[in-house]
């Protein structure tokens, strides 16, 4: 049992750290780009795609010895679109305005290679119980990721946190920042960031074993 919710642990936490979506992976950078001009928008992207991961990676394990190999990629779609849809009409119920901002983005999900490559690679080859914390890992992972970019962007092209204002009326936003240019630079920031951390942390586990 203790085997157990040690291994689980370390699929939640892969999806969060070793293997992020975003920042290891380097995944489903669509939206990571186009919707991180503010806070909102990537918490509400993070939390849908991490619904759409855990509710198609919990079918799609449940149902992978029936569903015959030669059309599993169809299947799947299928199943992400259903929950996708799902998630775009619980949007835009709570909020017509995020709805709105998030555009096309949301319905693009079906096609974010995260989902369905945990599907393929993941979900389709091991128990519920794992594939929902694989699930759950990415999509936290990828929330995290969004949300790094979202709060860098949103504050300072904006001067404001979630529509609050953080700087004086002094403050010069910095507009570029939430144009598509600020969102591959601060992109390539995270990355650079990350790699560091990374590196220092192999190079630490080498002076040990050494």
């Amino acid at each position: 049992m203790k085997m157990e919710e040690t291994t689980s642990m370390d699929i939640l936490l892969k999806g969060i750290w070793k293997e992020n979506p975003v920042f290891v992976q380097v995944l489903g950078m669509c939206p990571v780009l186009a919707v991180t001009n503010s806070v909102i928008n990537s918490i509400v992207m993070g939390i849908a795609t991490t619904f759409v991961l855990v509710m198609s990676s919990f079918f799609v394990s449940l149902f992978r010895k029936l569903i015959p190999r030669q059309v599993r990629i169809a299947s799947y779609i299928m199943i992400i679109a259903t929950f996708v849809t799902v998630a775009e009409y619980i949007i835009q119920a709570v909020s017509l305005e995020v709805h709105k901002s998030l555009g096309a983005f949301i319905s693009l999900i079906v096609v974010n290679c995260i989902i369905l490559g945990r599907a393929e690679a993941f979900a389709s080859k091991h128990p519920v119980k794992e594939a929902v914390m694989d699930a759950l890992g990415m999509g936290a992972g990828f929330t995290f990721a969004v949300l790094s970019l979202g709060v860098v962007r949103e504050l300072l092209g904006n001067g404001t946190l979630a529509g609050i204002p953080i700087f004086g009326p002094g403050f010069e936003p910095w507009s570029i920042m939430i144009l598509p240019g600020g969102a591959f630079f601060v992109l390539g920031a995270w990355l650079l960031f990350f790699n560091w951390l990374r590196e220092r942390a192999k190079k630490q586990q080498e002076r040990v074993v050494v």
